[in-house]
């Protein structure tokens, strides 16, 4: 049973969707996003690693790839290892773009906060600081505990 009803994760998606909406007016789409973010935590990455990363197709790859290059976002030089392939390297544009997603989703959250009282607040994020801890460190360490949780509901079905 899940007391928590998945609040947490219908909240991020919350989030989510009135980013998704903001950038999109900035024109800036999810898919695009995607793509920057990729490229910025791997600066000089080909477009066939990015097809790779992302599971899309040549074409899309390609359209995304103008488009951003187009829109300011990304920058190709030729790779010295391989003339039939390019380099993508994000802009200072593109750092702003993460600056701007994260700003979004901080005043979002801000907002949100806002209705409650400061003694709830500093609860409410005490608390969250304790689950996000124990969620990296479940993560880090590969999920262990989870996982068992799971294999055990998977013995007590087939009881």
């Amino acid at each position: 049973m899940d007391r928590s009803e998945r609040k947490i994760t219908k909240i991020a998606r919350e989030v989510s969707a009135f980013t998704v909406q903001t950038m999109k007016a900035e024109g800036i789409g999810t898919a695009e996003f995607d793509f920057i973010h990729l490229v910025r935590h791997n600066p000089g990455i080909t477009q066939a690693e990015v097809r790779e990363r992302l599971k899309i197709d040549k074409g899309a790859a390609a359209r995304r790839a103008s488009s951003l290059e187009a829109k300011g976002y990304l920058v190709r030089q030729a790779n010295p290892n391989d003339g039939r392939s390019q380099l993508l390297y994000a802009t200072e544009q593109a750092e702003g773009l993460k600056n701007s997603k994260a700003h979004l989703e901080a005043v979002f959250y801000e907002w949100l906060l806002s209705t409650l009282s400061e003694k709830e607040r500093e609860a409410f994020l005490a608390t969250l600081d304790t689950l996000y801890l124990r969620a990296k460190q479940e993560s880090r360490a590969g999920f262990p505990a989870v996982r068992t949780l799971i294999a055990g509901e998977g013995e007590q079905t087939h009881e």
